[in-house]
């Protein structure tokens, strides 16, 4: 169904890409809030760019990426890393899958740094964390943890935890000081930040808002995010994400193959 730029709420609005006259409203196909802890998954269609914003500046988005037509095929962070010279990810990147190909392309970014070695939160270290709230007790208020959340969601699709693989951690960026531990960095956060991934295949997206396992927040209090979805198509042959290196660009016409 599509929804009409007029139609859209102020936060909806503050989603979308760029409001001038070089982007057609009608292209939006629809746009959601994901409240904090829970799940979401979806098909995401070739030609299609979904928008993920976090709304107050403190929100993580544990996510993992799927050839939706065959789901043996995922998200490799190891070949997304040593193609493109790097530990995470940002504008101009690609997420390879395991087969060779693009998932997705980051088309935009205002955030600067996503996680792509910290895994998803557990149910101890969640426990450990923040205490346990369990449905019995607290109800929707109940304490979630990015593990489960994903696998309930894979479930759906008929997956189960053994089809887990390493996940994205979006709008979460942790570095390695001097002794090689890795530190959960803050500053860079900012109410509104969004990033734009343009699928360059059919993808099963599967995601959970739980609290990065190294937030250093002592509270539990995962964040919401919104996601905008518009028809985009594909990355053209100068599009910044082909030119990073060549690799992309092999990875790309690996992917445009595919599909012929």
């Amino acid at each position: 169904m599509q929804t009409s730029f007029e139609t859209l709420s102020p936060l909806a609005r503050a989603a979308v890409p760029d409001h001038s006259t070089a982007f057609d409203p009608s292209l939006i196909l629809w746009t959601e809030t994901v409240p904090g802890g829970t799940a979401w998954s979806a098909r995401m269609r070739r030609g299609n760019t979904l928008r993920i914003t976090d709304v107050r500046g403190s929100a993580n988005v544990s996510m993992l990426l799927y050839n939706a037509e065959e789901k043996t095929e995922r998200y490799n962070m190891p070949d997304t890393l040593k193609a493109q010279h790097t530990a995470y990810l940002t504008a101009g990147h690609v997420c390879y899958s395991d087969m060779g190909r693009v998932l997705c392309s980051i088309a935009a970014d205002t955030c600067g740094w996503h996680d792509t070695v910290c895994g998803a939160s557990t149910e101890a270290g969640v426990r450990a964390k923040y205490g346990e709230a369990r449905y019995q007790e607290h109800r929707n208020a109940m304490h979630r943890n990015g593990t489960d959340s994903l696998v309930n969601e894979l479930e759906k699709w008929g997956l189960s935890k053994r089809d887990m693989a390493a996940n994205l951690n979006l709008f979460s960026k942790v570095q390695s000081d001097e002794e090689g531990c890795l530190q959960f960095a803050t500053a860079h956060r900012a109410s509104g930040q969004y990033v734009d991934l343009r699928f360059e295949m059919d993808t099963l997206v599967v995601l959970s808002t739980a609290q990065h396992p190294l937030d250093p927040n002592p509270a539990y209090a995962p964040q919401d995010v919104t996601l905008t979805v518009w028809r985009s198509g594909t990355a053209g042959a100068d599009d910044p994400c082909r030119l990073h290196c060549p690799e992309n660009g092999r990875g790309l016409i690996n992917t445009e193959r595919y599909y012929l």
